[in-house]
């Protein structure tokens, strides 16, 4: 099992049966994760230049990502580059593993057959006593697998409902007064996460890491599982009635510019109701247990 690698036994069977809500700690261990993704691996990829560069993320709070070109040269990846902006304090994250190390693609895949739910995984590097990101949440779960070094993670419980992508994220709605309100009352959970330690992080949980330590460093990787909703069983309910003629017939621009175009969808929501009355839901149910392991583009 590819969760196994990032978690011990009940950190997986607490994952897969309740999907925890609130940050959780696990002892992981050692595993072939360690052993195969270790420091020198993902230093050796960050500073040989070998990553995209549209793959990385060069960031130190509280500033916002460096522009691409700050290190590339000639349009590639220039490894001195990084390596002078990461000695300047600036956190490295080489997004998308899965795409560029043949392990970590077979991880990934591990992943999502367990689950039903597509994922990503990213690495951050961030040098002696600095920080990338600032405070933020994401709209997905994460497992958070601390290599080396030691983060420490400021946590508060979700400032929104559900978050998912296009809907409560936190660019989208975010206040000029969200930080200095959490940083006057203090995290709900503050944690030291440790090289063998592994991190459940809900998603809508407020986090602000960042390394204390000024003489280690921290190596860590995110990974990001994209949970399925009711909303994504919608929209493949609804993407069925492509196969319909009734739905891809013409609406007149003047329906829609003009008064009847509450008529109109008045005639499309009718139409929907008896497709989906009319559907197969144990055919269905067996494209859809298809496509969750198998889809990897993110939807909401």
């Amino acid at each position: 099992m590819s969760l196994s690698l990032l978690l011990p036994e009940d950190g997986v069977i607490e994952l897969l049966n309740t999907w925890p809500d609130e940050p959780r700690v696990f002892e992981r261990g050692k595993t072939a994760l360690d052993e195969t993704v270790t420091e020198g691996f993902l230093t050796g990829c960050t500073f040989t230049g070998c990553v995209p560069a549209n793959e990385i993320a060069v960031v130190r709070a509280p500033a916002p990502s460096l522009n691409q070109n700050a290190y590339m040269t000639h349009g590639r990846t220039d490894a001195a580059k990084l390596r002078k902006l990461y000695d300047s304090g600036y956190t490295i994250r080489l997004g998308n593993l899965q795409r560029v190390s043949p392990f970590m693609t077979k991880v990934s895949r591990g992943i999502q057959e367990e689950t039903g739910f597509s994922n990503y995984i990213h690495a951050f590097l961030t040098p002696p006593g600095n920080q990338g990101l600032r405070h933020h949440w994401d709209q997905q779960m994460a497992v958070i697998v601390q290599v080396a070094g030691t983060k420490r993670w400021q946590l508060w419980s979700p400032p929104v409902e559900s978050p998912m992508r296009e809907y409560n994220e936190s660019w989208r709605v975010w206040r000029d007064h969200y930080i200095p309100e959490w940083e006057a009352a203090g995290p709900d959970l503050e944690l030291d996460l440790r090289a063998g330690q592994s991190l459940l992080l809900p998603r809508g949980w407020v986090h602000n890491p960042h390394v204390t330590d000024e003489g280690e460093h921290s190596v860590h990787l995110t990974f990001a599982i994209r949970e399925r909703t009711p909303l994504w069983l919608v929209e493949k309910l609804v993407a069925e009635a492509i196969g319909d003629p009734e739905f891809r017939r013409i609406i007149l621009p003047g329906d829609i510019t003009g008064p009847a175009l509450p008529d109109r969808i008045r005639e499309a929501r009718k139409a929907l109701r008896a497709h989906l009355d009319g559907l197969d839901m144990n055919d269905l149910a067996s494209a859809v247990r298809q496509a969750a392991v198998t889809e990897l583009d993110y939807t909401t």
